[in-house]
């Protein structure tokens, strides 16, 4: 199944169908804050098998995003950016364990099989993963999310065509960790495992 940017149809609280798969979200998210709820809330929807491509530039909010579902699946360990190690795996109280991928170094899609990832049994994350995860799953979920220019919180110097090089510390924080402008996220669904479903609205 073709991977495809989703359609900018839709807004918070609706679905609406469109040529690239059902829009279960699209609108403004004010902060740090509301990025975790939204990541707990779509959680509440999640389930072992599902799969999540994050689309969206450093600091953006992708990390932060994650670290809401998390939170929503009740894993055990801090969800930090897997940048450096490329990715975790963070069990839960549920026994449906996250797996959070930084697809960002990775040469193409047989590198992200080299991960040997659990698709299956567990509900992954992939940052950077668009045009990676071609006939990987039959349904997913596409994050798009924008950052306003300017924004604070921006690492300088960092856009969609930048991330952390090796001098970077990976202990030195999250780049998300100042998200304090809103984002723009949308949220589209591809596939029958997404048929119907809706976002809780709180």
């Amino acid at each position: 199944m073709p991977h495809r940017r989703p359609g900018r149809a839709g807004v918070h609280g609706r679905s609406r169908v469109t040529d690239a798969g059902v829009v279960l979200s699209d609108g403004a998210v004010a902060d740090a804050e509301a990025m975790e709820a939204l990541g707990r809330r779509l959680a509440r929807r999640l389930r072992a098998g599902d799969l999540l491509v994050l689309t969206g530039p450093l600091g953006a909010g992708k990390t932060t995003l994650t670290r809401g579902i998390g939170e929503g699946l009740q894993v055990r360990g801090q969800v930090a950016s897997p940048t450096f190690v490329l990715a975790r795996t963070h069990p839960s109280a549920s026994g449906v364990p996250l797996v959070h991928v930084d697809a960002y170094r990775l040469g193409g899609a047989a590198e992200l099989d080299d991960l040997d990832l659990d698709f299956d049994g567990s509900v992954v994350v992939v940052e950077w993963g668009a045009g990676l995860l071609d006939d990987v799953a039959a349904s997913w979920l596409d994050v798009v999310i924008e950052r306003p220019t300017g924004a604070g919180g921006a690492v300088p110097g960092a856009d969609v065509g930048h991330a952390p090089d090796a001098s970077d510390d990976p202990d030195a924080g999250d780049p998300d960790a100042s998200l304090d402008e809103p984002r723009r996220v949308t949220i589209t669904a591809h596939g029958p495992r997404w048929a119907g479903v809706t976002l809780p609205s709180s």
